[in-house]
């Protein structure tokens, strides 16, 4: 059995350094009342590490950052990597917060394309319902339009100046065959496709794996490019590719018989994680014997 380290995995630079943030306002102001709005990455153990620091961590389905607001009166607020509305940081200031802004650089890019679009035309934004980034997009003016899929475009009337762009952690295969829908419906439309380069480089590596029985992604079931990864690997062909939050979920069956097995993780997965799977996979492959290998370094 051959377990192959798929390059690159593991944590980009803006969740980098969003955890840098998150890490360096506990140590700074270990006195005052920090609340996360949302999860800083779509990693629970991420999120657990963080409430260890004593950052409350406000997530509720159904509710959007700007509902989540009305649950903090004081103090300090961070906004997560995904980022947040307009909407959002104007009520955070209105209640006298202090604001801890961690949004991705890539997410903040597409924010002032879209923000400089929106003066003078329509935004077709490709992207996930209900996702945090998705709706720190969305807010930004009526004129950002939510695509997820064919069905969108078809319910859109007459619109001016289109320009097409899309969430960061899109499948780089999905979005291009929307993109491709967007330019029928309005062939005039400017495509800015926005899938950040860590997704892609990601992505492509999964795509490029060969001879491969099986693809373990190691992530979290709310992440979207943990569960991309998943999706692609499907598509390039590899029979069967796994979601996992940890070594844990490993089971002997789901190993047994394959010859060549890939692993990568999500770019919000810890990297001790994923380096437990990889030595519970490796220790199976040179001793025949499953046994759970636990994570060795602190996950923050």
């Amino acid at each position: 059995m051959e377990i192959v380290k798929v390059v690159p995995r593991g944590y980009c630079q803006g969740v980098v350094r969003a955890i840098q943030i998150a890490r360096k306002t506990a140590e700074t102001y270990p006195d005052q009342k920090i609340s996360m709005l949302g999860m800083i990455v779509h990693n629970r153990y991420v999120v657990e590490a963080c409430e260890k620091l004593g950052i409350r961590c406000l997530e509720s389905p159904g509710l959007t950052r700007l509902e989540l607001l009305d649950q903090i009166d004081e103090g300090i607020v961070i906004f997560t990597a995904h980022g947040v509305s307009d909407a959002v940081f104007e009520k955070a200031r209105a209640k006298g917060l202090t604001i801890v802004d961690a949004t991705c650089p890539d997410v903040e890019k597409t924010h002032r394309l879209i923000r400089e679009h929106t003066s003078s035309g329509d935004v077709l934004y490709i992207g996930k319902r209900n996702h945090p980034e998705a709706e720190g997009a969305l807010g930004i003016s009526p004129r950002v339009h939510l695509i997820t899929g064919i069905q969108d475009l078809e319910e859109l009337g007459p619109l001016e100046n289109v320009m097409i762009t899309n969430q960061t952690t899109l499948s780089m295969l999905d979005t291009a065959d929307l993109i491709s829908a967007c330019l029928e419906r309005y062939p005039d439309a400017a495509a800015n496709p926005e899938i950040c380069t860590a997704t892609t480089m990601r992505q492509k590596a999964v795509m490029a794996l060969t001879d491969t029985d099986l693809l373990v992604v190691v992530g979290d079931p709310h992440s979207n490019n943990s569960n991309q990864l998943r999706e692609i690997g499907k598509k390039a062909g590899i029979p069967a590719a796994l979601l996992i939050e940890t070594a844990d979920d490993l089971r002997e069956d789901l190993i047994r018989g394959k010859h060549r097995i890939a692993v990568t993780s999500g770019s919000s997965t810890p990297t001790p994680l994923t380096d437990a799977v990889i030595a519970t996979l490796e220790h199976y492959a040179e001793t025949g014997t499953f046994v759970i290998q636990k994570q060795t370094a602190p996950i923050l």
